[in-house]
């Protein structure tokens, strides 16, 4: 048994109708990724987690979108818990199913009413198609990056395949396909002039790579403050490492940031290194639940119909934006 996914909200052009599959991006429900696609193997990995600072610096470097996060989230005041459960409806696009399209509408519409007017005075909507496509197409890259970098590297084929998923996986929200490039060769130069002429070095890209202020995860409570500085130290010089060596050239030099010969060989090697580690690591102790569980029902280990996996009670929004429809929070 699975969801009834049939498109029953009225919706007008260039609209979002809450709660809906689709507000314009589609005339009926696409079909979801399945495990046969490459999307299933390189996204939702652990690993995935070594992009994090790469990834929400990258998406904040757009204008608008770095606005909207400046104006409107509660990223900075809860750091892990917000990466951590993000992670639970971003995959379920991409994992559940027949019920995709469900989980993309949902995402779609917490970005409802998050709209404004930056500090140089120019306006901004996050459901702007070209600011939320802008987001998607990092997701994307980061799946690039996870098979090149982590995975052993891609075949030209086989980033075409990627493309072509990304497409799919983009439709599950409804949203106008206006932005998406045509071709595997339209990303790339898409790409290239985002990271050249777009994307800006501002307050909340800055904020995602400076984690001197990151809080404590809530199950970290018991970790002495002295301790806990001592931990994100380490990690501030580890991640300006991964990170930056994952920039684009031209966003190296945007940010300020320089790149040796020898940086790269060993960004390359600690990419290998980490490879070779999951190659004999069980497949399934690498997957994030959300995908884990996607598995097990692909491959009837748990009724097609199972309720989806979602986030624990640890990683939850503070007690008082539960209740906001902008945050993901399940009743768990």
């Amino acid at each position: 048994m699975t969801q009834d996914t049939s498109v029953s909200c009225p919706v007008t052009s260039g609209s979002v109708a809450a709660g809906c599959p689709v507000a314009g991006g589609y005339d009926d429900v696409p079909a979801p990724l399945g495990p046969e696609s490459l999307t299933w193997k390189y996204f939702g990995q652990w690993t995935g987690m070594l992009q994090g600072p790469w990834a929400g610096s990258m998406q904040n470097m757009h204008p608008q979108l770095g606005a909207a996060v400046q104006q409107h989230s509660i990223f900075f005041l809860e750091r892990m818990p917000r990466l951590f459960r993000s992670v639970y409806p971003i995959g379920g696009v991409v994992f559940d199913g027949d019920r995709a399209p469900k989980t993309g509408a949902e995402v779609r519409d917490y970005h409802i009413g998050i709209k404004g007017v930056d500090d140089q005075g120019r306006r901004y909507s996050a459901l702007n198609p070209e600011v939320f496509y802008w987001a998607h197409a990092t997701f994307f890259k980061s799946t690039l990056l996870a098979a090149e970098w982590l995975g052993g590297g891609l075949t030209e084929a086989q980033k075409r395949q990627l493309f072509d998923e990304h497409v799919t996986w983009y439709r599950m929200y409804g949203m106008s396909m206006r932005p998406v490039p045509a071709s595997w060769e339209d990303f790339e130069r898409y790409w290239d002039h985002m990271c050249r002429n777009v994307l800006e070095d501002n307050w909340a890209a800055r904020e995602v790579l400076d984690l001197s202020t990151m809080p404590k995860h809530p199950s970290l409570d018991w970790m002495p403050d002295w301790l806990w500085r001592l931990n994100v130290a380490g990690m501030q010089r580890f991640f300006d490492f991964t990170t930056v060596g994952l920039f684009d050239p031209a966003v190296r030099e945007l940010m300020g940031y320089s790149w040796s010969p020898r940086q790269e060989r060993l960004h390359r090697l600690f990419g290998a290194a980490v490879h070779q580690v999951t190659r004999v690591l069980p497949r399934r102790l690498l997957m994030h639940p959300r995908k884990r569980s996607a598995w097990d029902r692909a491959h009837g280990r748990l009724p097609a119909d199972s309720p989806l996996v979602e986030t624990p009670a640890r990683n939850l929004p503070p007690v008082e934006y539960r209740d906001d429809p902008h945050f993901y929070s399940p009743k768990v």
